[in-house]
């Protein structure tokens, strides 16, 4: 390929990637449980997200890159393992916890105490 072939190419790739970047994923969060999740900050390095846990509420399946989670107020679920029985979760007011890359949702935690959750998810 030319030099100038290449020239007149590389424009059309840096359109697509832009793009690309400013299409939502179909899994995001904010825009399948916009009830739960609210998004407060956002640049091109992290996003910041609220997410409110509520007794009753189901959460559809979504996906969240790495992320450090900070608890908002003391708050506790239920969940199930993997071997069918079940475990608490519990966070006190201020604690902060590093999540990796998941996809969930789909069912309702049994939340015992509300929780409001900081997710500042890294890009």
């Amino acid at each position: 390929m030319t030099n100038q072939k290449m020239l007149s190419v590389i424009p059309l790739l840096l359109l697509a990637a832009v793009v690309t970047a400013a299409v939502p994923e179909p899994l995001d969060p904010i825009n399948v449980a916009p009830h739960i999740h609210k998004l407060k900050f956002e640049n091109d390095r992290i996003r910041v997200i609220e997410q409110i846990l509520r007794r009753g509420e189901t959460q559809p399946l979504h996906t969240h890159p790495d992320r450090l989670l900070v608890f908002l107020q003391t708050c506790a679920w239920m969940e199930n393992d993997s071997d069918g029985s079940k475990r608490m979760q519990e966070f006190k007011y201020g604690e902060v916890v590093w999540a990796a890359a998941e996809t969930h949702g789909g069912s309702n935690p049994e939340v015992v105490q509300q929780c409001r959750i900081l997710e500042i998810e890294m890009r």
